[in-house]
Parts: C-alpha cells; sequence; structure tokens
C-alpha cells in the first residue's frame, strides 16, 4: 500500500457543515387526504421520516393521485411540477425564524449584559501602597 494511505488524514473537512435531509417520495404522500397539509409534524406521525435530519425534501418518484398542500425545506422541480399540476401547492418553510444559531444565542446575551471589570490582585496591592503614602 502506498505511503500516503498509510498516514493518518488531519486538516480541515467540510463534514460537520453537511446537511441530512429526510427524503419522502411524492407516491408516499398519497396515503394522506386531499387538502392535508403535510408538514414535518404529519410525516413523523405517519412514520414516513424517522430520527434526526436538517431538513425535509420531497423528491418527484411517483405520481400525485390529489391536490396537497405540503411545506418542506427542499424540493426538486419534477416534483413541484407533479404537486401544481395536480392541484396543490408548496411552502418553502425557513429553518432560520424557528431555531436560533447557537452565535445568534451568544449575541443576544451579549447585548443584554454589560461585561464587568474584574479587579486583579497586583491592582489592588498598588492601590493599598499608594493609599499608605
Amino acid at each position: 500500500m502506498p505511503l500516503i494511505r498509510r498516514l493518518p488524514k488531519r486538516g480541515f473537512n467540510n463534514a460537520a457543515f453537511h446537511k441530512d435531509y429526510a427524503i419522502v417520495n411524492l407516491n408516499d404522500l398519497n396515503d394522506f387526504k386531499a387538502g392535508t397539509v403535510v408538514n414535518e409534524q404529519v410525516l413523523r406521525e405517519s412514520k414516513l421520516v424517522r430520527g434526526e435530519f436538517g431538513g425535509i425534501k420531497i423528491l418527484g418518484d411517483g405520481e400525485l393521485k390529489h391536490a396537497l398542500k405540503i411545506e418542506a425545506d427542499k424540493i426538486s422541480e419534477s416534483a413541484k411540477a407533479k404537486i401544481e399540476k395536480a392541484g396543490g401547492s408548496v411552502t418553502m418553510r425557513d429553518r432560520a425564524t424557528e431555531k436560533p444559531t447557537a452565535a445568534e444565542d451568544v449575541d443576544q446575551t451579549a447585548k443584554e449584559e454589560a461585561p464587568k471589570k474584574k479587579s486583579t490582585a497586583k491592582s489592588q496591592k498598588a492601590k493599598k501602597k499608594s493609599s499608605r503614602k
């Protein structure tokens, strides 16, 4: 085996920033009644999606038989065309309004609390010495 393959891999990669999406096909959505609002909560209750994921993506595999109102994070062009052809509508969710990021939490706490100055032991000793004179 070459040396480069035996050495440990180090450095930066973007794996920590990758978002995994729960995939739902259109033929899976035919189980819902016409006019139903299909969102993450409804999909979890029907056990079409499980576990932890960054969002929901609708793919255009299959045909949609009736109109549905779908709320998703991403949707393929073919799925969007098939949903609108069946008389349904698509709403894209804005994940930023649902959960604030960690950076926003830090900014808000920094604005609310003013930093307090801490006096060091050296500065206290210097004050005591100067007060004796």
